[in-house]
C-alpha cells in the first residue's frame, strides 16, 4: 500500500498539530463561541495545580508525622550530649 503525504511525513503531523492549536486558540477568544469566565483551560490546568499542590502537601506532612525522624534525631542528639 503507498501512503500518500500532504507534505511529506514528517510535516504532516507538525501541520495537524498546528491546526489544532490554532482551532482551538480561536474557540478560545472568539465572542460567539468563547467559554464563560473561568471555564477556560488556563482556568482549568490553575484549579487542578493548586488541588494538587494542596495534596502533595498533605502527604508530605503525613509522612512527615509518620515517620517521626524529628524525634528520632532529637533522641540521638540527647544521648550525645549526655555521653
Amino acid at each position: 500500500m503507498v501512503r500518500t503525504y500532504l507534505l511529506s511525513k514528517t510535516l504532516d503531523p507538525i501541520l495537524g498539530v498546528f491546526t489544532g492549536v490554532v482551532a482551538f486558540r480561536l474557540s478560545e477568544t472568539n465572542p460567539r463561541t468563547a467559554p464563560l469566565e473561568g471555564e477556560t483551560l488556563g482556568d482549568l490546568l490553575r484549579w487542578r495545580y493548586g488541588k494538587w499542590k494542596a495534596s502533595r502537601a498533605r502527604v508530605e506532612e503525613q509522612a512527615d508525622a509518620q515517620d517521626g525522624w524529628e524525634e528520632i534525631t532529637k533522641a540521638l542528639e540527647q544521648e550525645k550530649s549526655s555521653k
